[in-house]
C-alpha cells in the first residue's frame, strides 16, 4: 500500500521543495489529475477512448487548493453485500465478457519483444562495464523509462489482484486473465532489453529496482468487481498515453516504436475493461456509478514505492508526459462520456450524490491544471511536443 504523507514542516524548504511535495502528496494520496476547459472529444470506439496519445503517473496539486478538498469518498455499497453482488454481476456478465474476448483475440496483433531490439549494438558487460556517459537517453526521458519498467515489474501482483477480482466468475473470466498476464508480461521484458541493449539505463540499478519491487509488491486488497473494473478501465488509459508519450518525448525512433507497440496491448486491454463496466452500469447503474466515484476521487497509479518517486513523478509531470491536465482530458472525461454517467436516470440517492462530488471535482481539478500550467513558466524541464 503506498505510504500516507503529512504536511511537511516549511522552514528551511524553498517553493520549489514544497511543490513536488505536493506533486508527491497528491500521488501518494490518490488526488487525480486534470486539464482545462474541454476540448471537443473524440468519439470512443475500439481505439478511441482519449487522443491519440499514450506508469505511469503524475497529478501534481496546486498550493492554493487543499488535498482534502478532494477527498470526499462516495457512499460505498455495504460490504455485507459485496459477496453476494460480485457472485451475480459475474455470472449474468460472463457472456459479454466471452463475447469481448473473442473480439479481442480477432483484433490483437502477436508481437516477439526481441524483433523490438537493436542487439547488434550489444556488448559484453564484463569486458566493456557501463558508464554515465553511455546512455542516449537523458533526464525526463530516462526517468520515464525507468518508472515505466519498474511499474510494469510489478505484474506477479497484478495478476494476483486481476485472478482475485476474477477467479469466482468461470470460463471467459479466466480465460481473460491468463490472457492479460500473458500479454503484460512482454512489456517489462521488451523495455529491459532495451535499455540494457543500448546501455541506456544502469543495469545494476535496474535490476536492484526490480528486486525491491518484486519484494515490496503492490500491496492492495482485492477489490469488488465494480470497483475494480472502474479502476483498471482508468489505469489501463492512463497506462497507455504515459508510454505513448515516454516514447514520443524520447526522441529515439527504437524507443518511440517499443512504446507505440505497448500501448496498443494496453489500449485493447482498456477496452475490454471499459465495455464490461458499461455492460455492468445497465445491470447495476447506482452502485457502478458510486464505484466510480469512488475510484476517481482516490485513483493512483501503480509505482509510487519506486525510489525517489515522488520527484521523478514531478519531473515527468513538467514534462508534459503525464500531468493534471492530461489526466482529466485524456483519462476521465473520454471514459466518463463513453459510460454516460452524467447522463443515467433512475440513480438512487447516493449514486446521485456521488455523481455531484464527480462534477465538483472534475472543476476543481480544472483550476488545479490552470495553476500548474501557470507554473510550467518556470520550469527548465523541456515540455513534449504536441501529438500530431
Amino acid at each position: 500500500m503506498a505510504p500516507t504523507t503529512t504536511t511537511p514542516h516549511r522552514t528551511g524548504i524553498t517553493r520549489e521543495g514544497v511543490w513536488i511535495r505536493q506533486v508527491a502528496a497528491t500521488l501518494h494520496r490518490t488526488v487525480i489529475g486534470a486539464r482545462q476547459e474541454p476540448r471537443r472529444l473524440p468519439e470512443p470506439g475500439l481505439w478511441s477512448a482519449s487522443s491519440d496519445h499514450s506508469p505511469p503517473l503524475v497529478i501534481p496539486m496546486s498550493d492554493d487548493v487543499a488535498p482534502d478538498a478532494l477527498q470526499v469518498p462516495a457512499d460505498p455499497i455495504h460490504p455485507s453485500d459485496v459477496p453476494a453482488l460480485d457472485r451475480r454481476l459475474l455470472a449474468e456478465l460472463e457472456p459479454e465478457a466471452g463475447r469481448l474476448m473473442d473480439r479481442h483475440l480477432k483484433v490483437t496483433q502477436e508481437w516477439f519483444p526481441h524483433d523490438f531490439i537493436p542487439y547488434r549494438l550489444g556488448r559484453d558487460f564484463d569486458k566493456d562495464p557501463w558508464t554515465p556517459d553511455q546512455p542516449r537517453l537523458t533526464g525526463v526521458a530516462q526517468t520515464a523509462f525507468e518508472i515505466g519498467l519498474l511499474t510494469e515489474d510489478n505484474l506477479p501482483s497484478y495478476h494476483r489482484l486481476i485472478h482475485g477480482m476474477f477467479g469466482k466468475g468461470d470460463g471467459a473470466w479466466l480465460n481473460w486473465v491468463g490472457r492479460w498476464t500473458a500479454e503484460e508480461g512482454r512489456h517489462a521484458i521488451v523495455l529491459r532489453d532495451y535499455l540494457v541493449v543500448t546501455r541506456n539505463f544502469d543495469p545494476t540499478l535496474l535490476e536492484r529496482g526490480r528486486m525491491a519491487q518484486l519484494q515490496q509488491g503492490y500491496d492492495h486488497e482485492t477489490p469488488d468487481t465494480l470497483h475494480g473494473l472502474a479502476y483498471v478501465a482508468f489505469q489501463e488509459l492512463a497506462t497507455r498515453i504515459s508510454h505513448r508519450n515516454t516514447g514520443r518525448y524520447s526522441d529515439d525512433p527504437v524507443a518511440d516504436r517499443i512504446m507505440v507497440r505497448i500501448a496498443a496491448d494496453e489500449n485493447l486491454h482498456m477496452v475490454f475493461y471499459r465495455d464490461i463496466l458499461k455492460a455492468a452500469i445497465a445491470i447495476e447503474p447506482s452502485a457502478a456509478v458510486r464505484a466510480i466515484v469512488d475510484e476517481i476521487l482516490k485513483f493512483e497509479m501503480p509505482g509510487a514505492g519506486i525510489q525517489n518517486f515522488m520527484r521523478k513523478a514531478a519531473d515527468i509531470a513538467k514534462a508534459g508526459i503525464y500531468d493534471i491536465r492530461v489526466h482529466r482530458d485524456e483519462v476521465l472525461l473520454p471514459i466518463l462520456k463513453y459510460w454516460g454517467v452524467f447522463e443515467l436516470s433512475g440513480l438512487d440517492g447516493a449514486a446521485e450524490e456521488a455523481r455531484q462530488r464527480l462534477a465538483e471535482h472534475l472543476d476543481k481539478l480544472d483550476v488545479m491544471a490552470k495553476r500548474f500550467e501557470e507554473r510550467l513558466a518556470r520550469s527548465t524541464v523541456p515540455r513534449i511536443a504536441p501529438a500530431g
